[in-house]
């Protein structure tokens, strides 16, 4: 929220200065994240009036304006702006003024014609980001006048992030309350009076859900001036607010939500039908509203009705039905407090966000209705005339928040603090809060008031007492403290490990998101997710994830799409599964590469990565914990991943993780310059390990003996190697496969494996007629489990 300084010191005015002031604000726990001053650096910025304008001679989209400045004589300025029109006021600098982008004015020749000055528009004088040309002026403002008088500047802004539960400060108001209670400064602000009726005309409204909307307050307002404008002290502040200054009935109502907190809507009362009533929309009702959106209501959602059905969505956006025009003459203010409960999250189910639903999501003071709608309507009559009927007010008292007194122990701030704050002093906080305090002979009993909705329990009045007390003026201490001695086991390898490992493998860790979209789930585990948001913050983050996946490919895609030629990800976190009432949640480890194998260079020929690529990284990984003789790979058919490319991991008999090419149709649709290969393993199943054991190391020589069989295609060489190994496990030390061929003298749909046998022997040195056994033995056993032939 954004606020001005001079608005803010209207209400209090400690005497301290704005960045001392900015940092009291911070350390009442309304972080400042940016102080803007403007019209500092303008002031020799004049009013200027344009007497009239011509065409240029030499250049169809500029003007030549003759502008009165005050100085007794018209100066010629060259203006490019659409909007400048004569008898305009504006903001004139003339040449030797330098404006807040350091540009120094001096006349100069365009297209042949003099120009001594320039007319300003917002951005230009700092006063803006955005420009629809040069900024007009009321037409009361003086001539020859200083801008920053007119504009009652400078000024300093303060760009506060305000945490949700803090919904009474959404406000100067709400600011200002607690600026003075810190600095004890006098809370001040502009009196609001009632205002007198001098017509009896009301708008029938009714309550008929009073559990959702137990006060609904309105007045009638008629005959106001169509014509008449905001005054500048007023679009000013809106500006200065992040508001838009539109007319006055519409300034007026952002105005006063602004200052007290309370949001209002304007209706044309000539346009309203019947009654008017808050309720619950029905199924099937649809709305347009100000933005000439149509929207279809859902039954969960409170709106408010005339008899001819939804003229708005409640605490959101009101209708264009109703709406105030610029011939609006007869106004119904309205003011309502809704329940916290049916506007959470209603905004965003509509996809909107608005300054409305952002107070009534964090609450409203149940009691500022009528405190409102007496504001606004002050400010209307003085700005635009009109006569006020009464005010209307239906209330359901028994439905309206209330507090419950809360028991504040002085041990329990002491606890909490790690200090011991003064009786006296947390009594005057209190007081100073507006809450009502009983002492007793441990404390106090406190009763909050009605605009403190976020106190609720003790330990609420203890965060009250140390933020009045200053977080600052708590001393650090240090407390001793025995930590035991952990045991730490060889069983279970850290995750931390396996991340390591991968970082040396040219790996980046990631962090994606836990919510994805829920098509990109289902496409990539075959699972319509039962854990989807109710108030999703978008579509795109609408389910938990049932795998990392998701989040890794659009990362990928998004690098991929900046040039980059090689990647490699890798994310550990968890994936949810199961229903809402009973879900699991399981941490896994998930890679992706893409992309070159090797960083670009001179001394080798680059190539891409393949499923091998990815499959020794794998086997890099499990290596922590695992023989290479637990972990085996199986033809997978996971749905994401191309077939024929994939294996399901295993370790034993228990399936692990999957490894993978992400199949080409899940792909396309990411637009990849490279195949995609993926990872993702359950931490749980790999993390467990065996205690190291020591065996020593064999001082005979080894052999080896090279051996090429042919086989069916559909044998794996994790079967023949399992094979091969269990004819002797204690001489076979080692085997490593040298060549897969397929072609020429090779029969169709089989296929050569060639493998070297490392043999040796821990007692003796073998002979050649020891590995000739063996050779003969490893034939006879391929050949009768998988029909192997030798080849030549």
């Amino acid at each position: 929220m954004k606020i001005s300084e001079s608005w803010l010191r209207e209400w209090v005015s400690p005497d301290i200065g704005t960045e001392a002031l900015g940092h009291q604000l911070t350390m009442l726990g309304h972080e400042v994240s940016n102080i803007k001053s403007e019209g500092g650096d303008i002031g020799d910025i004049v009013i200027a009036e344009v007497a009239s304008i011509s065409k240029h001679p030499d250049a169809d989209k500029l003007n030549l304006c003759k502008v009165d400045d005050g100085s007794g004589e018209l100066i010629n300025v060259v203006c490019g702006a659409t909007n400048v029109v004569q008898g305009m006021k504006v903001p004139f600098a003339r040449p030797g003024v330098r404006l807040p982008n350091g540009m120094k004015l001096r006349k100069a020749k365009i297209r042949g014609v003099v120009s001594y000055g320039m007319l300003c528009s917002t951005d230009e004088i700092g006063l803006g980001s955005e420009s629809d040309g040069i900024f007009s002026l009321p037409l009361e403002a003086k001539i020859g006048s200083k801008l920053i008088d007119f504009l009652s500047l400078p000024d300093a802004i303060f760009d506060l992030d305000l945490t949700p539960n803090r919904g009474d400060c959404f406000s100067v108001l709400g600011i200002a309350r607690d600026i003075s209670v810190l600095t004890d400064a006098d809370l001040k602000g502009p009196s609001i009076n009632t205002v007198d009726t001098s017509i009896e005309d009301v708008q029938p409204i009714d309550l008929i859900e009073p559990t959702v909307c137990p006060r609904f307050v309105g007045r009638v307002i008629r005959g106001i001036d169509a014509m008449a404008k905001s005054p500048v002290w007023m679009t000013e502040r809106l500006r200065r607010s992040g508001f838009r200054a539109i007319s006055p009935i519409v300034d007026i109502t952002n105005y006063v939500m602004l200052e007290l907190g309370q949001p209002l809507h304007a209706y044309d009362s000539g346009l309203l039908q019947g009654i008017v009533r808050p309720r619950m929309a029905k199924k099937g009702e649809n709305v347009t509203l100000l933005d000439e959106k149509v929207i279809k209501l859902n039954d969960d959602t409170m709106i408010i009705a005339d008899d001819s059905g939804p003229i708005g969505i409640a605490g959101i956006m009101g209708g264009l039905k109703t709406a105030v025009t610029d011939k609006t003459t007869d106004v119904f203010l309205e003011a309502a407090f809704f329940s916290q409960d049916v506007m959470a999250g209603r905004a965003r189910t509509y996809g909107m966000h608005t300054e409305a639903s952002v107070r009534f999501e964090r609450g409203v003071d149940p009691s500022g209705q009528v405190r409102a709608v007496e504001r606004a309507t002050e400010l209307l009559i003085e700005i635009t005339g009109g006569a006020a009927g009464p005010i209307s007010e239906k209330l359901a008292v028994e439905f309206l928040p209330t507090h419950s007194n809360i028991v504040l122990r002085r041990e329990r701030i002491r606890s909490l603090l790690g200090v011991s704050i003064d009786d006296v002093e947390v009594g005057k906080i209190l007081s100073r809060l507006n809450m009502k305090t009983v002492s007793t002979s441990d404390g106090w009993i406190v009763s909050p008031p009605n605009h403190r909705f976020d106190i609720s329990i003790e330990a609420d009045l203890i965060e009250e007492v140390a933020r009045i007390h200053g977080y600052d003026s708590i001393p650090e201490t240090t407390s001793p403290s025995k930590i035991p001695i952990q045991a730490v086991t060889e069983s279970k390898v850290d995750l931390e490990k396996f991340a390591t490992t991968l970082v040396a493998r040219d790996y980046q860790e990631v962090v994606t998101y836990s919510f994805i979209n829920a098509d990109a789930n289902k496409i990539f585990t075959a699972i319509d997710s039962d854990l989807v948001l109710s108030n999703p913050i978008s579509s795109e983050m609408s389910a938990m994830r049932s795998s990392l996946w998701p989040g890794l490919v659009a990362v990928a895609a998004s690098n991929s799409a900046r040039q980059q030629e090689r990647i490699r990800l890798f994310e550990i976190s968890k994936s949810f599964h199961g229903k809402i009432s009973e879900h699991t949640e399981v941490i896994r480890i998930a890679g992706l590469i893409t992309g070159l194998s090797q960083p670009e260079q001179w001394g080798m020929k680059s190539e891409v990565v393949d499923f091998y690529d990815i499959k020794s990284d794998v086997e890099a990984m499990l290596s922590l914990t695992c023989r290479g003789d637990e972990v085996s790979f199986r033809a997978s058919q996971h749905r994401a991943l191309q077939p024929g490319q994939s294996a399901d991991v295993f370790r034993g008999e228990k399936q692990i993780g999957v490894v993978g090419k992400l199949h080409p149709k899940i792909a396309k649709t990411y637009d990849f310059k490279h195949a995609i290969y993926l990872l993702e393993f359950d931490a749980k199943k790999i993390l467990s390990t065996t205690v190291p054991s020591a065996v020593s190391i064999s001082k005979f020589p080894t052999i080896r003996r090279d051996i090429a069989v042919i086989v069916d295609d559909a044998i794996s060489a994790d079967e023949l190697l399992k094979a091969v190994e269990s004819c002797s496990p204690t001489l076979i030390k080692d085997i490593k496969i040298f060549d897969i061929y397929k072609g020429a003298g090779i029969e169709a749909g089989r296929k050569s494996i060639a493998m070297g046998l490392i043999l040796q022997e821990t007692s003796r040195t073998l002979t050649d007629d020891d590995a000739d056994e063996l050779f003969s033995a490893i034939i006879k056993k391929l050949y009768d489990q998988f029909k192997a032939e030798l080849r030549d």
